[in-house]
């Protein structure tokens, strides 16, 4: 809880990854993927609940022995290439209200992003928490270096820019930073998740991560870089 309010983390954790296959178990730095994000979880002083949603037995049963809650099983025709996160969400937040159990904040964390740090999802929860009367929603943000002024599309063989209404500029330092959002966390007051549908409200602030954060697990190469910065910044052997 913060202030009284009570807290539901949730981890969408599929087994039937494409890109990597059975991405959210397979050992990195000799833990499953997962168990990265549950123990971040665990370290929060604010979480009541961490809950991974799953149609995989083998993701259940190393999440619970990870001390996660699964407490029920995530539907088939919601764990397909097309299914959205946050039909899952909606799908968790479904099993409490079908038991009169409330939340007033909703966090998920995706186990795709294990570059955490022990307070980050603490310090998102303050921050959003301390401005509850401003925003309603917080997103984990990470500077990139492929400014959209750079980035080409290919229409009928020809290379074009992908946004043309953007100014190009030459030296990178000219450009206004933009940012992506990287699942370390997405946090939202359970009314405004609901009701707009999105962690994204209308009235969304955010948590800058350190460079060496900026990374999501989507296929080996990913996994391999996320390994090696673990071993450099964490010091893992």
């Amino acid at each position: 809880m913060i202030s009284g309010k009570k807290i539901l983390a949730i981890i969408p954790a599929r087994g039937g990854s494409k890109g990597l296959k059975n991405k959210n178990i397979k050992l990195l730095c000799g833990k499953p993927l997962i168990e990265w994000t549950i123990q971040k979880g665990k370290l929060s002083k604010y979480l009541d609940n961490i809950v991974v949603t799953t149609d995989n037995l083998d993701i259940a049963n190393i999440s619970k022995n990870c001390g996660a809650e699964v407490p029920f099983m995530r539907p088939k025709n919601l764990a397909r290439d097309d299914s959205s996160t946050f039909d899952a969400v909606m799908h968790a937040l479904s099993h409490y209200k079908d038991k009169n159990i409330s939340f007033d904040y909703i966090v998920l964390l995706e186990p795709t992003s294990p570059l955490r740090e022990d307070e980050d999802i603490d310090k998102m929860l303050e921050k959003l928490h301390k401005n509850k009367n401003d925003y309603d929603s917080i997103i984990s943000i990470g500077e990139v270096g492929e400014h959209p002024s750079i980035i080409k599309k290919i229409v009928n063989e020809n290379l074009q820019p992908f946004e043309p209404n953007i100014k190009q500029t030459l030296r990178r330092q000219d450009n206004i930073p933009s940012y992506f959002p990287y699942g370390v966390a997405y946090i939202a007051k359970t009314r405004n998740l609901v009701s707009e549908k999105s962690f994204y409200t209308k009235r969304c602030t955010y948590f800058e991560l350190k460079r060496y954060q900026n990374y999501e697990i989507d296929d080996i190469y990913d996994f391999l870089c996320v390994e090696n910065v673990m071993k450099f910044e964490w010091r893992i052997k």
